[in-house]
């Protein structure tokens, strides 16, 4: 009851005229820059923060929440028209929205998306509200020790679930992010490390100009180097029969919404696997998998419920243990700490009336993401017909300047450039970029968590393997690892084979 009447306040405390303003604004520039293929959420999210830096907390934080929910919700667009996903957050929502659309039906397809995207964030704003308090409090009971683990196995499942192919590319690419985290001085005795003696180095790698240049200059690259999108000239079809074609899988909106939030919750995995997952258990549920994949509503409307679901989901981790759940919840956490916010255990003592304005935050977010995309389905279309051409060259000026911004510092516009060409060849690799960011975000924890454990133990390393929370995290980090070993797997694939046998008998 008391957190009713903190959400039922924090809403009513936003709701003035600018506030409102500030939703529109930046929900409806969220979507278009979810929806233009070479723009991603996080790269929307990072450039914003650059811009909001003389804004007072709770605007800037509201500006950035809006942003990250309409530019996941904004992919869909591409995703049904072009069928390229406006983020990587859309990939599924392509495999039966494309199809819709081609049959005559993307009226119906983008009103499914936006039906779906509205119930996944209401969804996961109840998880949000529920969850955090109590996982703030839970949190009290983590130290040095366990903060380690936790970075740890962050660092593994964001690379496994990130690179099902082949975790070991998730797994370097994580670890590689935790070597960039310690360039720079040490957080205990100020000690420069890998700096060779340049000052600039000796003050670290932001992370805003490296996932700027990830996320940003390495996608115009990736981009360009493509084929030129064309969009599916079809006349649209009514929004209202999506939304009645909608409520009849209303069982299935439901389990994506809590998969989408479960997935938005473990550290680094965040939209994508949240869209996926909920796609694979509706498509395991559903008496027409035969259709999936060629047009079915029910798959679409569990792709976006699932992606948009883990939204406020990633938001969780980032407001109790200050680790980010996906890359552009990583974005927001950074603001909040330049605003002069602490996300963490002790958030709920500290700053309580913040976790429901987040709340708030989302449910206005939301609000605005179903009524801009339903009243605006057939104007946004037009968005799309920007060529690429003419966006890139102001996306990379918006990169340099976002970069430049954030210190006013020409060696972090190198830094954006390295990182974008660094990403670049990593995805022509096929390396997950997600885990790169979330390891640069947990080095900090990771090192200082090591170090402060050691002193407390006097060098003691068993002290680390010992404390209950710490021996369930590194023996589930450890399962991890092991149930990817090729002779593993088949040994169990094996046994499991002998025990069905046999029940059979």
């Amino acid at each position: 009851m008391d957190g009713l009447i903190s959400f039922l306040g924090a809403v009513g405390s936003m709701v003035t005229s600018w506030a409102l303003i500030d939703v529109v604004w930046a929900t409806l520039l969220g979507i278009i820059v979810g929806m233009l293929p070479g723009l991603t959420a996080t790269l929307g999210v990072a450039l914003l923060t650059t811009l909001t830096f003389k804004m007072g907390a709770d605007r800037a934080i509201l500006i950035l929440i809006c942003t990250y929910v309409g530019a996941i919700y904004g992919g869909s667009r591409s995703a049904i028209l072009l069928n390229i996903p406006g983020t990587p957050a859309n990939a599924a929502t392509a495999l039966d929205g494309f199809p819709l659309a081609r049959a005559g039906k993307a009226g119906s397809a983008m009103a499914v998306a936006t039906t779906g995207s509205v119930f996944g964030g209401m969804v996961g704003m109840i998880a949000l509200a529920v969850i955090a308090p109590l996982l703030a409090e839970f949190a009290l009971r983590f130290g040095a020790y366990e903060f380690f683990w936790l970075a740890v196995f962050g660092v593994l499942v964001s690379g496994q679930l990130t690179s099902l192919d082949d975790p070991v590319k998730g797994w370097i690419a994580g670890f590689l992010g935790l070597f960039i985290a310690t360039i720079g001085q040490e957080g205990i005795y100020a000690v420069p490390r890998f700096s060779y003696g340049s000052t600039d180095l000796s003050g670290g790698i932001g992370l805003l100009p490296a996932m700027v240049g990830a996320f940003g200059f390495a996608e115009i690259l990736t981009v360009m180097r493509q084929e030129a999108y064309e969009a599916v000239r079809s006349k649209a079809d009514s929004v209202w029969s999506g939304i009645r074609e909608s409520y009849k899988y209303k069982v299935t909106a439901l389990r994506s919404g809590l998969i989408g939030t479960l997935m938005g919750l473990i550290p680094g995995v965040g939209e994508d696997m949240g869209a996926w997952a909920s796609y694979a258990a509706a498509r395991q549920a559903s008496k027409n998998k035969e259709e999936f994949g060629k047009g079915s509503i029910e798959g679409l409307l569990a792709a976006e419920t699932g992606n948009n679901a883990a939204v406020p989901g990633a938001l969780i981790p980032v407001l109790t243990l200050a680790v980010p759940g996906s890359a552009p919840a990583a974005v927001l956490l950074a603001a909040m700490i330049i605003h002069g916010i602490r996300p963490g255990p002790l958030i709920m003592i500290e700053s309580p009336d913040f976790v429901f304005s987040v709340v708030a935050m989302v449910f206005l977010a939301t609000i605005a993401m179903g009524v801009l995309g339903l009243l605006l389905t057939r104007p946004l279309v037009m968005v799309l017909k920007v060529t690429r051409e003419r966006l890139m060259p102001i996306i990379f000026v918006l990169c340099t300047v976002g970069a430049f911004a954030i210190a006013s510092r020409t060696f972090d516009v190198w830094v954006m450039l390295f990182f974008g060409f660094f990403g670049f060849i990593l995805r022509e690799l096929k390396y997950p970029m997600a885990p790169l960011i979330l390891g640069i975000v947990l080095g900090d924890i990771l090192d200082k968590s090591l170090r402060r454990g050691l002193v407390l133990s006097d060098g003691d390393l068993s002290a680390f393997l010992v404390r209950p929370i710490s021996m369930v995290l590194w023996v589930t980090a450890l399962l991890f690892i092991v149930m990817t070993m090729p002779s593993i797997r088949t040994q169990l694939g094996k046994l499991v084979g002998r025990k069905s046998k046999g029940d059979s008998l």
